[in-house]
C-alpha cells in the first residue's frame, strides 16, 4: 500500500480510491491514536456539500463511534470552521470531508488533532501503520461512541454550552470571524463567489455581519456543482460580476473555503502573494506583525521578496503546502503566513488557512485606509511567472528522469540571476507543476513550455 496521506489529508476519487471502507478505517485509526488516554473523547465532523460527502460522512462517523469516540456533526461548514470548533469544544480530533478545489467526483478526509492543528508526518505514519495492521480497537456496549446533538450532549456526559449547540455552530463561527476582523466594513460592496461550496451560507453571512454590502454568486450548492467553472480556480465569473455591479472588489473561495483570491474593481486578479503583501504591510505598520516576519512558500513570486525587503519585513520560505507554512509559523512564533494560491494563515485567530477571514482582513485594510484594492496591490510588482500543470502517470518517475534534470539545469543556465525554475509534484493530483520566473515574460513562457514537454514525454 502506498502512502495514504498527501499534503492535505487523504484524497481520491470518491467511492473508488477513496471508498467508504477506507474512510471508516482512517477515521477509526485516527480516533484510536488521537483519543488515547481520554475516557470519553469527542470528535467534530464537518463536510463540504459535494454529494459523496454524505456517504463518506456516514463512514467516518461509524469509524469514530466504533472506536469509542463521541461525534458532534456540524454539517456543511468550511475547513477552518471545523478546525476552530475542534479547539473550541476541546475535542481530541476534528474531521473535515472535502477535496477542496478538486472537481466534484473527488473527495478527501482532513484530520485535525486537539486544538485544531493539522497532523504532523509522524502521526500520519502511525495512523497508516495502524490501518495496515488492522488492529483497531472495538469497544462494545457502553463503550461505543455516540452521535450527539445539542439536547443529548449532557445526557452523554458532555457539557456543551447552549450557545455552541449544533444549530448555533454556524453563527458562532461567523461571530468569531467578525470579532477577528476588527473593522467596520460599511461602505464597501463585495461580490463573493462561494464556488457552490462550504462557504455558500457562512461566507456571505460573515461579510454582511461585518458591515459590507454583499452580492453572493455561485452560492446554490446541489452536491454536484461544487467548483464547477467557479470559485478561486475560475475567476472569470467573479471578475464579470464585479464590473457588472460596480463593486469595490470580488472575493473567490474554493470548495472548502480555506483559501481566497480577489479581484479589484476593474476585475483584475489580486493573487495570494499580493494579498499577503497587503496584509503584511498593514500588520507591520500597526506593530502587529510578530518579529516583522512573513512566512510564504517557494512558489511565491520574486516580487513578494522584493516588496517585503523594501517594507522592512523578513520573508521566510517553506516547502509548498500550507502545513509547512503552519509548521514554520509555530516553530518561529510568527503570526502571518500563506501561499500564492490564496491560503493565508492568521495564527492569532485560527490554526489553518481561512479564506473568509482573509477576505475580511483584506477589506478591513481597504476600509481603514480608504484606498482601493488596486492601489493597495501596488505594493508588489510581480516578476513574470509561468505555471503549467502537466498530467503525468508517475510523479516519482518524472522526479528522477535524467532528461528532466538536464532540461532544468539548462533553463537555469539560460536564466542566470534573472529568474528561477521550480518543478514539483502535486500533493493531491497526478500532476507535475512546472514554474518559471523571468524578467523577460517571453523567455519565461518559452522555457516553461519546453520543460512541460519534457515532463509530458516521460
Amino acid at each position: 500500500m502506498g502512502r495514504l496521506f498527501g499534503t492535505d489529508g487523504v484524497r481520491g476519487l470518491a467511492n473508488d480510491s477513496l471508498s467508504p471502507e477506507l474512510a471508516l478505517k482512517v477515521s477509526g485509526a485516527a480516533a484510536q491514536i488521537l483519543s488515547r488516554g481520554k475516557k470519553r473523547a469527542l470528535a467534530v465532523v464537518g463536510r463540504d456539500p459535494r454529494a459523496s460527502g454524505e456517504m463518506l460522512e456516514a463512514a467516518v462517523v461509524a469509524g469514530l463511534t466504533a472506536a469509542g469516540v463521541n461525534v458532534l456533526s456540524v454539517g456543511v461548514l468550511p475547513t477552518p470552521a471545523v478546525a476552530y470548533l475542534t479547539s473550541l469544544y476541546d475535542a481530541c480530533l476534528g474531521v473535515m470531508i472535502s477535496a477542496s478545489h478538486n472537481p466534484m467526483p473527488d473527495n478527501g478526509i482532513k484530520i485535525f488533532a486537539a486544538g485544531g492543528h493539522k497532523l504532523d508526518d509522524a502521526i500520519e505514519d502511525r495512523i497508516e501503520a495502524l490501518i495496515a495492521t488492522g488492529s483497531l480497537l472495538r469497544p462494545t456496549g457502553a463503550g461505543i461512541g455516540r452521535v450527539l446533538n445539542a439536547s443529548g450532549a449532557r445526557d452523554h456526559g458532555l457539557v456543551i454550552p447552549d450557545q455552541y449547540s449544533v444549530a448555533g455552530t454556524h453563527e458562532r463561527y461567523v461571530e468569531h470571524l467578525v470579532e477577528a476582523t476588527g473593522q467596520d466594513l460599511s461602505g464597501l460592496t463585495v461580490v463573493v463567489d462561494c464556488a457552490h461550496g462550504a462557504a455558500a451560507e457562512v461566507g456571505p453571512a460573515a461579510y454582511r455581519e461585518a458591515g459590507a454590502t454583499v452580492i453572493a454568486i455561485n452560492a446554490e450548492p446541489d452536491g454536484l456543482n461544487i467548483n464547477d467553472n467557479c470559485g478561486s480556480t475560475h475567476l472569470d465569473s467573479v471578475s464579470r460580476a464585479v464590473r457588472e455591479h460596480r463593486a469595490d472588489l470580488g472575493i473567490a473561495h474554493d470548495g472548502d473555503a480555506d483559501r481566497t483570491l480577489a479581484v479589484d474593481a476593474d476585475g483584475t486578479v489580486v493573487d495570494g502573494d499580493a494579498i499577503l503583501a497587503i496584509i503584511a504591510v498593514a500588520m507591520h505598520e500597526a506593530g502587529e506583525l510578530a518579529k516583522d516576519t512573513l512566512v510564504a512558500t517557494v512558489m511565491s513570486n520574486l516580487g513578494l521578496h522584493i516588496a517585503m525587503r523594501e517594507a522592512g519585513i523578513t520573508l521566510r520560505t517553506t516547502a509548498v503546502g500550507d502545513r509547512y507554512v503552519l509548521e514554520e509559523l509555530r516553530r518561529g512564533g510568527f503570526n502571518l503566513g500563506g501561499e500564492q494560491s490564496g491560503h493565508v494563515v492568521f495564527p492569532d485567530f485560527g490554526t489553518t488557512g481561512d479564506g473568509i477571514l482573509t477576505g475580511l482582513k483584506l477589506m478591513a485594510r481597504m476600509a481603514r485606509t480608504r484606498r482601493t484594492l488596486t492601489d493597495l496591490a501596488g505594493v508588489i510588482q510581480t516578476v513574470p511567472q509561468v505555471l503549467i500543470n502537466v498530467p503525468v502517470a508517475d510523479k516519482a518517475l518524472v522526479a528522477t528522469a535524467t532528461v528532466v534534470r538536464e532540461a532544468v539545469l539548462e533553463a537555469e543556465r539560460v536564466l542566470g540571476d534573472s529568474g528561477r525554475v521550480l518543478l514539483r509534484p502535486s500533493g493531491t493530483e497526478s500532476l507535475v507543476r512546472v514554474m518559471v520566473e523571468a524578467t523577460d515574460s517571453v523567455r519565461a513562457q518559452e522555457l516553461a513550455e519546453d520543460l512541460a514537454k519534457r515532463v509530458a514525454s516521460i
